[in-house]
């Protein structure tokens, strides 16, 4: 058994045994940086909620809330340690976070460019997704905007991902190793967060 089939193995272990107090902590635990992948904790809830042991609805909000705590400890981070000691620690550790410099920059480079919204739309993108508050944390970006942001855009990925597992029911499974390569959520996402974007950015000029 490799090392993330047995990580999927524990989180559905977790979910089976606590229910939505299992995949809060999952979620939580992914957002702040830790590699425990949301394509198999909501896809699973997702599947439970098909058999009338969770609500779809509440797992969705239970996953958008998990990332939204998890992502509070990641933004923490960017403030409270300089830089250089962030990326020093990248370069040494990330390697076992699933995390690198390149993914760190390119998170930075969007947020430049960007602007705060980027903590939505990158929370539709898997990679990224989770690497985006640690730089907001060293540009010390709005609290209260980057948690909205934060929280709309990991709720759209929590009921998505909630919802293929619910279609499948049982089934969920059989694809689950296959979550990354969903290109066209990916693109239907990356189509929708760039309209949200500039109708925000065109509202605040008027």
């Amino acid at each position: 058994m490799g090392v993330l089939e047995a990580i999927g193995k524990w989180v559905i272990n977790l979910i089976s045994a606590t229910g939505y107090l299992g995949i809060f902590m999952a979620m939580a635990i992914e957002s702040c940086l830790i590699p425990l992948p949301s394509e198999v904790t909501m896809p699973f809830a997702g599947a439970l909620a098909a058999s009338g042991e969770l609500n779809l609805i509440l797992v969705s909000l239970t996953g958008a809330f998990g990332n939204l705590v998890g992502s509070w400890g990641a933004y923490w981070i960017g403030i409270k340690f300089p830089e250089k000691i962030i990326i020093k620690f990248i370069n040494k550790w990330g390697k076992f976070l699933l995390l690198s410099e390149h993914e760190y920059e390119k998170a930075k480079s969007w947020l430049k460019k960007y602007g705060n919204p980027v903590s939505f739309f990158s929370r539709l993108l898997p990679g990224i997704r989770t690497v985006i508050s640690l730089p907001a944390g060293v540009a010390r970006i709005n609290f209260l905007q980057f948690s909205a942001y934060t929280f709309l855009g990991s709720l759209i990925w929590s009921f998505i991902l909630a919802l293929i597992g619910y279609k499948l029911g049982e089934n969920w499974g059989s694809i689950k190793h296959y979550f990354h390569k969903l290109d066209l959520v990916i693109i239907i996402a990356m189509v929708a967060a760039v309209g949200i974007y500039i109708y925000l950015h065109l509202r605040k000029k008027n």
